[in-house]
């Protein structure tokens, strides 16, 4: 009696070994680091990292080691000081085609880290973290309303029947349309009038041309600069989300700024890379009636533009924009069948997938491009100080024959590696930018609450399970003991589970964790009296502890079900430290019915199962 067959003894052997095994990064700690990475999501080439190492060894600022990442390099560092010396001459050593960033990289061992092992991340109140200052560039976000107003004006002018010669934004800021006659002047004046409320007309003449002016009045500039940065935080919000930074604080400081700090971030590169990211898409057909030595000689011809493809040969394009990124309801990388390269597959709202479908069933057997386009913050010495410049970059990264008619759902090619694959994926799911943004402040958040406070929390998680443990181990003796054991394993379990979902420690869910301690001995609690009842009314020693562990059972699994669901309401609708703590009481009162019922029965059946017992020490 009370004794559990092999296999289950091995299979929970096997989960805590498990669990001990993937808990046990979080004892190594971390260094100080420096990541270097190519902002093409491209490999660092040998020249570069040779070039990295001799710079530092010139300066004489010391390092523990260079190693090889994916898409860039790690170097180790002593401490922070070093650090910091060495990002600043890194920063002036490297052009803008680099990005360096701060960095605390684990010191999980080798044989760990090829098992999947890593650390938990910890909050920026235990440890710090990332913040960034982002500025929303609002002209750009204006010149992108005055861009959709073009578009209007193209499409109502045409419905209407109304001839004009030329619709352009102009370079000041406006919108001018340009007629042959007053007449035709004054009848679009009025079309567009009555349709584009926030805007202000103005006619001019000049010699035989007629010109319509329009302006964004002020109301709706403010109201156009305000849904920037409301946008812009929607979006960083998703990014943030996709990177499964957990906490994460975004907000809007003054009137085109906003605030980003990531908790316990490890990859500051790929953070910065995916938060000021504005890479898109647009699809073309290329323009098969032009010359392209004409065009790169400057002779475009009429309703075309000249791009050029990766390897830097030319193309034409039509003008006509098929759909955009911003029709792109869901994208994922994946890999091409047929020739094994990085591939992205996407999805197009209802109306963009017809739109796609109605185009590529007139053009089958016509080839189609995807434009790239991203825009680059790039700085320049002038006069000595530095000069921040936009540079957007389109470039066309596929061109393909269209086979058949298709519309919501295809499949895209043409990129350079799985990492930008994935980088543009997240992108596209997250939603565009309203308007471009360049990081203007980054620097590492100390902890908040300070190292004193931070070890007065460990200090007592530590002391209540001391205290507990003694406890147990006065009252209930060898059961007690059995009970000690399993609330070790119980967060051993606890630490290891969050560290492989990569979830973020806060101070709160330390306080989570010592609750889910008092949970633990509270189940065993249960079946410990449980059994000292049973053997009170006079059953025999192996019969009482069966039915402590029966009976009990269901009281302990009522009390965690409505605690369960208490902590799934606290992560739902909690904010930050909330949340943190609703996520490591979720994950204790799991693990805590683990080894309270399965591995505390384990071992008691392992001292008492299967023998003659007279006594029990309870």
């Amino acid at each position: 009696m009370n004794q559990y067959p092999l296999w289950k003894n091995l299979l929970i052997a096997v989960v805590l070994i498990f669990g001990a095994l993937y808990a046990l990064p979080n004892l190594y700690g971390e260094d100080p680091a420096l990541q270097i990475s190519s902002s093409r999501s491209a490999p660092l080439d040998e020249a570069a990292q040779t070039r990295i190492q001799e710079t530092l060894k010139r300066t004489g600022i010391p390092f523990d080691a260079v190693e090889k990442i994916e898409n860039g390099v790690l170097i180790r560092f002593n401490d922070t000081n070093n650090q910091l010396k060495a990002k600043d001459l890194m920063t002036e050593a490297l052009d803008d085609g680099y990005v360096v960033a701060l960095n605390l990289a684990p010191k999980t061992p080798d044989w760990l880290t090829s098992l999947g092992a890593s650390p938990m991340y910890l909050g920026l109140d235990l440890r710090g973290g990332v913040h960034f200052q982002m500025l929303v560039d609002m002209d750009a976000a204006m010149r992108q309303a005055e861009e959709r107003y073009v578009n209007d004006f193209r499409t109502l002018l045409r419905n209407e029947k109304l001839r004009y010669l030329t619709i352009l934004r102009k370079n000041i800021g406006g919108i001018e349309v340009k007629f042959r006659s007053a007449e035709e002047r004054d009848k679009a004046h009025e079309v567009l009038r009555k349709e584009s409320p926030a805007l202000e007309f103005k006619d001019s003449q000049q010699g035989d041309d007629f010109y319509l002016v329009a302006v964004i009045n002020d109301q709706e500039q403010r109201e156009t600069r305000r849904f920037a940065v409301q946008q812009n935080i929607t979006a960083l919000r998703n990014r943030v989300n996709e990177l499964g930074v957990s906490e994460p604080i975004i907000q809007q400081q003054g009137q085109d700024r906003i605030v980003v700090q990531l908790p316990g971030v490890q990859d500051t590169v790929r953070a910065k890379e995916i938060l000021g990211g504005t890479a898109t898409l647009e699809f073309r057909m290329v323009d098969q009636t032009g010359n392209v030595q004409d065009a790169v000689a400057g002779s475009v011809p009429l309703g075309a533009k000249l791009y050029k493809e990766r390897n830097g040969n030319p193309i034409l394009l039509q003008k006509r924009v098929i759909v955009t990124g911003n029709d792109i309801t869901h994208a994922a990388s994946t890999i091409d069948p047929e020739s094994g390269g990085a591939a992205v597959s996407i999805r197009l709202n209802g109306k963009a997938g017809n739109v796609m479908g109605s185009v590529t069933k007139d053009n089958v057997g016509k080839p189609m491009a995807v434009v790239f386009i991203e825009t680059r913050v790039e700085t320049t010495n002038v006069d000595g100080k530095p000069v921040k410049t936009r540079k957007q970059i389109e470039e066309v990264i596929n061109v393909a024959v269209i086979r058949s008619a298709f519309s919501s759902n295809f499949q895209i090619t043409g990129l350079d590696n799985p990492h930008e694959a994935r980088d543009l994926a997240l992108l596209l799911r997250a939603g565009a930018l309203a308007a471009p943004m360049e990081i203007v402040e980054e620097r590492t958040v100390g902890p908040s609450l300070g190292q004193e406070n931070i070890d007065k929390g460990v200090y007592a998680s530590i002391v209540s399970l001391i205290v507990v443990a003694i406890f147990m181990g006065l009252y209930y003796r060898v059961f007690g003991m059995v009970a000690n054991i399993s609330l070790a394993f119980n967060i051993v379990l606890i630490i290891a589970v969050m560290s492989l979902i990569q979830a973020t420690l806060t101070l709160p869910g330390i306080a989570a964790i010592v609750l889910t301690m008092g949970m633990a001995v509270d189940a065993n609690v249960l079946i410990y009296e449980r059994i000292r009842e049973e053997l009170r009314n006079g059953s025999t020693p192996q019969a009482s502890i069966h039915s402590g562990f029966e009976r009990a059972f269901a009281t302990i699994a009522d009390s965690n079900i409505t605690t369960f669901i208490a902590a799934v309401m606290l992560f739902i609708f909690g904010t930050g430290p909330v949340k943190g703590f609703a996520v490591v009481l979720i994950i204790g009162i799991v693990t805590s019915m683990f080894t309270a019922i399965t591995v505390g029965r384990s071992i008691i059946n392992l001292i008492y199962g299967g023998r003659k017992v007279v006594r029990l020490a309870i």
